[in-house]
């Protein structure tokens, strides 16, 4: 009996040991996510980029407006506590929130389709975003064939969301977005391209979406359809028209170094037509580093 109850405190010990271990664990992992989260909304001044194109998100977060004289375009929500300076940005820049009549997302983490919800009810705008980027928006979570599953929080969810194809032209008033379906990150990322105009030039945009190959631990890319997956989306994006390159973090497009160019009287600071072919060749860099990693395991 003695021995037996001795056994059963060691064990007990044990699992309280383990438990505190692993509540360490995650109370470090929140603390990074909320620090992380401070940085990224840290507050930008919205400014125009070209056209009728706008950055309205955060110090590190893209929103992208698009306008015209019959209703917007918004690309992206950021996170939940971003939404106050989205709405202020696009009433600094003259426009009404009523006139947002469409809103798309790059992928559906909780960084950047996480205002979304708010933003719906603020605008009233429809929502549309590819099949598998639907549910997420739909349910507020992502499913495990999300490589960051698990780490995720919640997102609030979004209303009557309409499922769009590769290469479908949404429209709002004169304005033409198209889908360009970009998985990998996720396996509903989607990248969205347009033309913006100053008088008789126009230019591509594109707002390419995140490709990097980021992971919960435990999630092989060596083994899941997304690798493969990945490489599609790079030969989509590096062959398109791709004048002025956006992400949804910005320094993976060099957005601010781009800003404080144009600030300095580079006015085509924005322009540079193979950004697009450049981020492509980085990430597959970053993905063939992690596939080597993974087999090296």
């Amino acid at each position: 009996m003695m021995k037996a109850s001795g056994f059963g405190l060691r064990a007990s010990g044990v699992v309280a040991m383990t438990l505190l271990l692993a509540g360490s664990g995650l109370l470090a992992q929140n603390q990074n996510q909320s620090q992380q989260r401070v940085e990224w909304n840290q507050a930008q001044k919205p400014f125009k980029v070209f056209g009728n194109t706008y950055w309205v998100g955060t110090k590190g977060l893209g929103a992208i407006l698009i306008t015209s004289d019959r209703g917007h375009v918004l690309i992206d929500g950021a996170l939940p506590e971003s939404v106050p300076q989205i709405r202020d940005h696009i009433r600094e820049l003259g426009f009404k929130l009523e006139d947002v009549r469409l809103l798309l997302n790059s992928h559906v983490h909780y960084d950047h389709a996480g205002g979304l919800g708010e933003l719906q009810r603020l605008t009233g705008a429809h929502a549309a975003a590819s099949a598998e980027a639907a549910k997420v928006l739909a349910s507020g979570e992502s499913g495990p064939d999300d490589p960051q599953y698990g780490l995720l929080p919640p997102i609030d969810r979004v209303k009557n969301v309409e499922v769009v194809r590769q290469g479908q032209i949404l429209k709002v008033g004169s304005l033409m977005v198209m889908a360009r379906m970009t998985p990998g990150h996720t396996p509903g990322g989607t990248s969205w391209t347009w033309k913006s105009c100053e008088g008789a030039r126009c230019v591509d945009v594109v707002y390419a979406d995140s490709l990097s190959p980021v992971s919960a631990d435990g999630f092989k890319y060596a083994t899941s359809p997304l690798a493969k997956e990945f490489e599609t989306s790079y030969a989509r994006l590096e062959t398109m028209r791709c004048d002025i390159l956006l992400t949804p973090h910005p320094a993976f497009s060099r957005v601010f170094e781009r800003l404080a160019a144009r600030d300095k009287g580079n006015a085509d600071a924005f322009v540079e037509p193979d950004a697009c072919k450049k981020y492509v060749a980085s990430a597959r860099e970053n993905l063939a580093r992690r596939l080597a990693a993974e087999r090296a395991k």
